[in-house]
């Protein structure tokens, strides 16, 4: 078991000397209020996401509803408003659909 141990102590020297291993990998999972209201089932999923830098659609849907909303706070004539509040009610019903499926797919 010493020869195994010796060998793996090698490799990962040999990783680091070629930089192939990041400082701070490995390390737990920062229990978060996200991490918290995120279901069990995909907490894993969306940690993977998040460390390849890649944000769950959603977050983009929660921009685009940011941006909608701040748009129709300065629109300024009528038909543009009642568009914009056309398309944030689409979208928000879009949202909660799609947070609904997250919720049970992560449930069951």
């Amino acid at each position: 078991m010493k020869a195994l141990d010796d060998e793996i102590g090698r490799q990962l020297a040999r990783a680091m000397a070629a930089g192939q291993l990041r400082t701070g990998a490995g390390k737990p999972t920062v229990v978060d209020e996200a991490w918290l209201q995120t279901p069990p089932g995909l907490r894993m999923a969306f940690q993977i996401m998040k460390s390849a830098g890649v944000p769950p659609a959603e977050v983009e849907l929660f921009r685009w509803r940011a941006s909608l909303r701040a748009s129709l706070a300065a629109a300024d004539d009528e038909a543009t408003r009642l568009r914009l509040q056309r398309q944030l009610a689409e979208l928000e019903q879009d949202i909660a659909f799609r947070l609904e499926a997250l919720r049970r797919l992560g449930q069951g």
